[in-house]
């Protein structure tokens, strides 16, 4: 399990901290040197952020207000926590067509955790950074996840 001081770790904070643009091979690359996680170690709540590679979904997620994923179990995940104008939080079930799942699911040759959307062919794959840091590459069908041959990379925290 990689930890807060291992080399994949570090490259996560300093990526995390970067401005952009960050080229999404260097979060390839980060992926590739990154634990699976078991899709039952994530329940709970989850503060997400989208990394600056300039891929479409961040203008979306900005827009929505996103904060973060939750997943109450692994048949009752909501991958849209956004934030009203008042600051209270709800899932957004409009954008993100319903709700979502948890499975263990392969993904570049490593079975990891996935949240599959119930509404449309998405599926947000995730590796650990360490106890609390988790990486998330979106994947799907080409048309409707990739830009530019990319896909969209963001990170979650344990709240």
């Amino acid at each position: 399990m990689n930890d807060l001081a291992s080399p994949a770790a570090e490259r996560w904070r300093a990526l995390r901290a970067a401005a952009g643009p960050i080229d999404p091979r260097e979060l390839d690359a980060l992926w590739a040197d990154l634990d699976t996680v078991d899709a039952a170690s994530l329940l709970g709540s989850w503060r997400g952020f989208a990394f600056p590679t300039g891929h479409p979904v961040e203008r979306m997620l900005t827009a929505s207000r996103w904060h973060g994923k939750r997943f109450d179990a692994l048949d009752d995940a909501k991958p849209l926590i956004c934030r009203a104008e008042d600051g209270s939080l709800y899932s957004d079930t409009t954008s993100g067509r319903g709700g979502a799942s948890l499975w263990n699911i392969e993904f570049r040759g490593e079975v990891t955790a996935t949240m599959v959307y119930d509404g449309m062919p998405v599926f947000d794959h995730f590796k650990r950074v360490d106890g609390a840091h988790l990486l998330g590459v979106m994947n799907g069908k080409a048309g409707g996840v990739l830009a530019g041959g990319h896909r969209f990379y963001f990170g979650l925290e344990r709240e």
